[in-house]
């Protein structure tokens, strides 16, 4: 009896204090959101416990997280956790890269001294006849099933090694631009001399498997290329391409200089000779790259700047320049009287002033004159500025039909060092304008130095992985005639060259080392990133369009915390040292935000102008551990089915050797540990660990299988997969469900790029969830792009080695679950209540209040609106998101995109056209059979007047075109030290009460808001980018600004020997203006 007694006064007393429990929540929240009715505190704290517990076990018990965090306990002891020297592993990866860079560079040396060998041997024969393999006719036949002339049956193959195009690894083919005659005597003798290199190509291929397209680019302009591989005209029937005016063409072929571009805008340029004039100054500008400084001047009776803003300096000849520059072309207009000494005099003091600045190329320095004539030779102005010592060189442009004035230009280049060309129509620009690059090259061949360059990056469309255009490098070496009759002529006979893939640096990087949060990256001389995660030159990423400006990303763009530029200039000056600083790195496409503290560590990569960069987070991403097995029974779990790799990090090296191509990397670890093949190059201590991470983590596959095997468990199929990963790029998958029921099929294939383990990244998921308490999940819906990016939530936890800060993440796990059962577990826990009567006076059902599941970065997980899931809660409660930042529930975290794209509306002259675009249509077609008919005659005189004109226009047909901008946008993120919050809104005549509440072990909080009280008239809060706009003050000094640059190594602005009397001659290439007339008439009124 005593006994009953006191088991019923216990309970009388637990009934008592739970009851002055809930009066006590009610009067708390009663103070705060007494205005429009109360919502319980102590409730929503009941729902987010109990949504919690169901969650987490789900979570805990089919991702297997308590037994791999066990397993890992157990080998405890023994590990080796080390701190990871980011310097010393930067300079060894740069070795490595140097390593790599230096055998392509061997590779062009030999490229070089076959075809001086094969000219020094050839004896030029205006009547050689000579059948090769042109690019374009190869294995095409006529209409009597010939083969066409030139082409013949030429084998192609696939070869896996070049994405699976159809190539021969035999021979090499020869390409010849549309504009120039395939049987051309230049050219037929320089395609003769050399089929010598088909040899070294082979060869250079044996020697160094991982090579890919190696080529000849001709100074006459063929372009000779292996493997051999069929080239296919465009819509048109045209091959744009022509090798000499490629960036690794003219960087090998000439020194930076410096170039002032003089302009006649006089009354006699209007019309076509002012449009041919724009259109070589705009071909000039395509010679000049990013070690080039240059300026635009145009003159009359005074001189105009093309651009006001730059008024007597240069700048440099990045993308975003040259176009600015391009589009203020069409702002010249013809009138005045040309007083040439004016611009010239401007023109030389320009170069003067801004050579004495050191800013510049500090080398070579040249004035192009476009000029439809000169009435003097101007010998005051010369000698008063350029003689005796002709540092400046001149290169007269004569526009038009008219030889009246051409020996006054004539005289002026020869007097100066330079060449003279006349352009008479818009067809002639390329071909002349590229003649001044073979007296630039001058100095360099006469002095035999054969410098290696390596370009930007830049995108290759010929070679695409399945994921797109891949970046490229090019390393490029020039060819000279080294016949003694011709040396002091300088003749450059044409450039070599190779293209490196990025991904083949990103192969050298041990990922694993880097850690988590750590990449690898490099620049080049100008600042401008050759590799980079944070690198994005495609837009719109299902058309993989290019960005105009991709190449030139400078890495202060990307690492825009270091406002001082401190990391930037210390690497473009080749420096090795550390910096620090904290970072917004965005993850999950731009939606998230992770804040880390990162170590940088950089040095220069030798014998390129390459510096290399390693960045590391503070925390576990500074640590890594050795863990030790046998090598038979890592084999053993390695093998298992349900084991994967990453597949862009290299275990072993499978490239270097064909034999070994078509091994996987598991493939390629058992061969290795076989001690069978001793040419295999393998990361032995990226194998020891992988070997580790497979025993550790075998029993998952077990435990997976059980839950799998009893018929009691997820009966629903709420749970869909079970995956983990670890430090070394190890993954194991378990489904649940048969591969055709699962709601997203693209999780953790190659589609997903963000969710798998990349060349320079760790998965989405591993990567959030390190960032989580440890023991705590991390709940998420993928933003992908596809209908059902809102019908799953990923689970993820990071299971550490050890109970301290210094612990390195050994692995992270996880789930995937559809969305309805996640929701329903929701909403089932937002129906309890702990009234005694189970009357319970709040339910998410009730019509007064929303209810809301959001992740730690704002966005909605459940709602009773479908529609709002994974969107933004500011979008959904602008009035309730605005009140958390205010409180600190919540900041706003301000990120810069300096790589966007914006929108703008095209010039309204453009639209007008526009309406007449059924007309505009009959009357491109028109043009176009003209131009048919009458090609052969003119040359493409014609075609490339009217067609590039035609095309300029359709493409803005739609009034609305996409630019480069800079951008600011917010990222939301909640602030961990805050567990619950009650909150009241005042709406203008009524107050809105709001409960947040976090939800144990997650990122994830309830929200349950009052909606009686209308607050529809407060803003929504977005993350919407907004362009940073600048003021014309602004745009004038970021275009004078010029960043810390280093300038090449090497410059050859003159030499002793140089024969200048070779300095042009008027070309007359272009039939009459008569037979023009006629041939048009004929066209027009056929018999």
């Amino acid at each position: 009896m005593p006994g009953d007694l006191n088991s019923m006064c216990s309970r009388v007393w637990s009934v008592c204090l739970l009851l002055v429990w809930i009066c006590l929540g009610t009067r708390v929240v009663g103070v705060v959101g007494s205005h429009q009715g109360s919502i319980p505190l102590s409730v929503v704290k009941l729902w987010a416990s109990a949504f919690g517990g169901e969650i987490k076990s789900i979570s805990a018990k089919y991702s297997g997280s308590q037994l791999l965090q066990k397993k890992y306990k157990e080998f405890e002891r023994a590990v080796r956790v080390e701190e990871i020297d980011g310097l010393r592993l930067v300079k060894k990866l740069a070795e490595n890269m140097e390593e790599m860079f230096h055998k392509k560079s061997e590779a062009m040396k030999r490229l070089v001294e076959a075809a001086e060998e094969a000219h020094l041997q050839h004896e030029d024969d205006p009547d050689l006849q000579y059948e090769y393999f042109n690019a374009v006719l190869i294995n095409e036949v006529d209409e009597e099933g010939n083969s066409m002339e030139l082409g013949g049956d030429f084998l192609l193959q696939p070869n896996d090694h070049f994405n699976n195009l159809s190539v021969n690894l035999s021979l090499s083919v020869v390409q010849v631009p549309t504009n120039m005659y395939n049987k051309d005597s230049a050219i037929v003798n320089g395609v003769y001399w050399s089929e010598a290199l088909n040899k070294v190509f082979v060869d250079n291929f044996e020697r160094d498997p991982s090579l890919i397209w190696q080529y000849f680019g001709s100074a006459k302009g063929f372009f000779r290329q292996y493997p051999g591989i069929k080239w296919r005209p465009d819509e048109h029937g045209v091959i744009a391409f022509d090798c000499r005016n490629r960036k690794w063409y003219i960087q090998a072929a000439t020194s930076p200089k410096d170039v002032v571009i003089l302009v006649d805008v006089s009354g006699s340029m209007k019309g076509l000779r002012l449009t041919i004039a724009r259109q070589t100054v705009s071909s000039i500008l395509d010679t000049l790259g990013d070690d080039d400084f240059f300026n635009v001047i145009a003159y009359n009776d005074e001189v105009h700047y093309v651009e006001p803003c730059l008024n007597g300096t240069l700048v440099q000849a990045d993308v975003t320049n040259k176009d600015h520059f391009r589009m203020n072309l069409d702002k010249l207009l013809a009138k005045g009287i040309g007083m040439l000494d004016v611009g010239l005099t401007e023109a030389f003091e320009v170069l003067n002033d801004f050579n004495q600045t050191g800013r510049g190329s500090v080398c070579s320095q040249a004035i192009m004159l476009v000029t439809d004539g000169a009435v003097d030779t101007y010998d005051s102005v010369f000698a008063k500025y350029n003689w005796p010592d002709r540092k400046v060189r001149i290169f007269p442009y004569l526009i038009g039909r008219e030889s009246a004035f051409a020996d006054n230009l004539k005289w002026m280049a020869c007097a100066n060092k330079g060449y003279f060309t006349q352009i008479s129509t818009l067809a002639d620009v390329q071909e002349n304008v590229m003649e001044y690059l073979h007296v630039l090259s001058r100095p360099k061949v006469i002095a035999q130095e054969h410098d290696t360059v390596w370009t930007e990056a830049y995108i290759d469309s010929t070679l695409e992985d399945g994921q797109g255009p891949i970046l490229m490098t090019t390393v490029a070496m020039p060819v000279f005639s080294t016949k003694n009759e011709t040396r002091n002529r300088g003749i450059l006979l044409g450039v070599v060259g190779t293209d490196v893939p990025v991904s083949e640096l990103l192969k050298t990087i041990p990922k694993y080392k880097l850690g988590i949060h750590g990449y690898a990256f490099a620049i080049t001389n100008n600042g401008y990133i050759l590799t980079h995660p944070d690198l994005r030159p495609l837009y719109e990423e299902s058309k993989k369009r290019r960005k105009p400006n991709y190449s030139s990303v400078d890495l202060s763009e990307v690492e825009w915390e270091d406002k001082d530029d401190i990391l930037r200039n210390a690497m473009v000056n080749r420096k090795t040292g550390t910096f620090s600083m904290e970072v917004k790195k965005t993850v999950d496409k731009g939606k998230r935000v992770l804040v880390l503290h990162n170590d940088y560590y950089y040095t220069d990569i030798k014998g390129t102008p390459f510096s290399l960069g390693v960045a590391l987070s503070r925390g576990h991403g500074k640590y890594f551990f050795r863990g030790n097995v046998t090598v038979e029974e890592g084999l053993h779990d390695l093998e298992h089915p349900d084991v994967q790799l990453a597949d862009e990090w290299t275990y072993c090296d499978t490239d270097e050797h064909p034999e070994h191509r078509y091994l996987s990397q598991i493939e390629a670890i058992k061969l290795y540990l076989s001690g069978r093949e001793p040419h295999l190059k393998c990361d032995k201590e990226l194998i020891q660990e992988v070997l580790f991470d497979a025993v550790v983590t075998a029993p998952l596959e077990a435990y997976w299988t059980s839950l799998v095997l009893n018929k009691s468990e997820n009966s629903d199929k709420g749970v869909e997969i079970a995956y983990l990963g670890t430090r070394t790029g190890l993954s194991r998958i378990n489904l649940f469900v048969v591969p055709d029921q699962l709601t997203n099929q693209d999780f953790l294939t190659a589609e997903d790029k963000e969710g798998v383990f990349n060349a320079d990244h760790f998965p989405l998921w591993y990567k959030r969830a390190a960032e989580q308490v440890p023991g705590t999940f991390v709940y998420s819906l993928p933003f992908n792009t596809g209908k059902d990016n809102n019908s799953v939530v990923l689970a993820s936890t990071a299971i550490q080695l050890l109970d301290e800060r210094k612990s390195p993440i050994a692995a992270a796990v996880g789930i995937q679950m559809k969305l309805e059962f996640f929701q329903r577990k929701f909403w089932t826990a937002s129906r309890q209540c702990a009234a005694l009567d189970g009357r319970c006076s709040i339910s998410c059902d009730n019509e007064n209040i929303n209810c809301y599941l959001i992740d730690n970065n704002g966005f909605i997980l459940v709602a009773e609106d479908y529609s709002l899931t994974g969107m933004f809660f500011g979008e959904a409660e602008g009035a309730v998101m605005n009140k958390l930042l205010l409180m600190g529930s919540f900041k706003r975290v301000t990120l810069y995109d300096y790589q966007a794209i914006c929108r703008i509306f095209a010039e309204s002259s453009d639209g007008s056209r526009a309406l007449l675009d059924p007309y505009f249509a009959i009357f491109a077609a028109v043009k176009w059979l003209l131009t048919e008919l009458v090609i052969f005659m003119l040359e493409f005189n014609l075609y490339s007047w009217w067609y590039s004109d035609l095309t300029a226009k359709a493409q803005r047909g739609d009034r609305t075109m996409l630019v480069p901008c800079d951008t600011e946008y917010p990222a939301f993120v909640s602030e961990r030290t805050i567990k619950e919050t009650t909150g009241n809104i005042d709406c203008e005549g009524c107050i809105k009460s709001f409960v947040i509440q976090q939800i144990p072990s997650s990122n994830l909080f309830m929200v349950v808001v009052d909606n009686k009280c209308d607050c529809s008239e407060a803003a929504p809060i977005t993350m919407d980018p907004i362009e940073i706009m600048y003021n014309e003050s602004l745009k004038c000094e970021r275009l004078k600004f010029q960043k810390d640059r280093r300038r090449p190594d090497s410059c050859h602005p003159f030499h002793p020997e140089e024969n200048s009397m070779e300095c042009g001659g008027a070309l007359n290439l272009s039939p009459s203006l008569m037979a023009t007339l006629f041939c048009l008439l004929l066209a027009l009124f056929p018999r």
